[in-house]
């Protein structure tokens, strides 16, 4: 089955390079919550401390994304406490 075509709200092209910016209609943000709360989520080498900690997404505009890691993390931590939540409104803090 393929996917629905997205709603574009507003597109620019740069004439110069031809690369098209699309501003593409969503129905919200989904994250992955653990426990009922919002989370962060990093990953790090315990052998070396090159390159460094990295940070992984747990918000996502698609919700396919944030119930393949909801399932990901509850299989991978023997858990069924990470929950994924649709957030559609919000506080608007900049500007």
């Amino acid at each position: 089955m393929s996917r629905p075509k997205p709603t574009i709200v507003l597109e620019h092209v740069n004439k110069i390079t031809y690369v098209s910016e699309q501003v593409l209609d969503s129905d919200g943000i989904w994250a992955v919550y653990y426990d009922a709360k919002p989370i962060n989520l990093k990953t790090h080498n315990i052998l070396v401390s090159y390159p460094g900690p990295k940070y992984k997404k747990v918000s996502f505009s698609n919700k396919g994304h944030a119930i393949n890691l909801c399932k990901k993390l509850n299989t991978l931590f023997k858990t069924d406490k990470f929950s994924v939540v649709i957030l559609t409104v919000g506080e608007q803090i900049y500007p």
